[in-house]
């Protein structure tokens, strides 16, 4: 995957987070510095694109509650902000760094035990552990 690609699917779970912030159904435990990472991102790319039709686009699926952008969205924003990158070096770099931020702190996030990226459909249950360390979460 490329980081054009990466940045997509991180834009879009920034957006589904800011809708389920604003539908009140926000997860207690986020990372600080993942969100912090994500709201970068965002910002950097908002800043960058403005009104892009892609752009709105995946921002209006994620407020319809899709947990991923439809491929032809994905393919739009990509084609974007490949474009953009094309066009601006000082983007792409700095795309490319805050994509590496975000990935850093999700795995430092994943070593704490955190799962995240999936979906699961119905009652979940999560086990982690460190040696004699173990937590379980359990979630709808």
């Amino acid at each position: 995957m490329t980081g054009v690609e990466i940045a997509v699917g991180y834009v879009f779970a920034w957006l589904v987070a800011k809708a389920r912030r604003v539908a009140g159904r926000a997860d207690a435990e986020v990372d600080r510095g993942l969100d912090a990472g994500m709201d970068r991102l965002h910002e950097l790319v908002s800043a960058k694109l403005g009104d892009d039709p892609a752009l709105q686009r995946a921002g209006e699926e994620a407020e319809e509650g899709q947990g991923q952008p439809s491929e032809r969205t994905r393919r739009r924003l990509a084609d974007s902000l490949e474009d953009a990158a094309e066009r601006d070096t000082a983007f792409a770099e700095a795309l490319k760094q805050v994509v590496a931020e975000i990935q850093s702190a999700s795995r430092e996030t994943a070593e704490g035990g955190l799962v995240s990226g999936n979906t699961f459909l119905g009652p979940t249950a999560v086990q982690t552990g460190n040696r004699n360390r173990q937590d379980n979460r359990f979630g709808v």
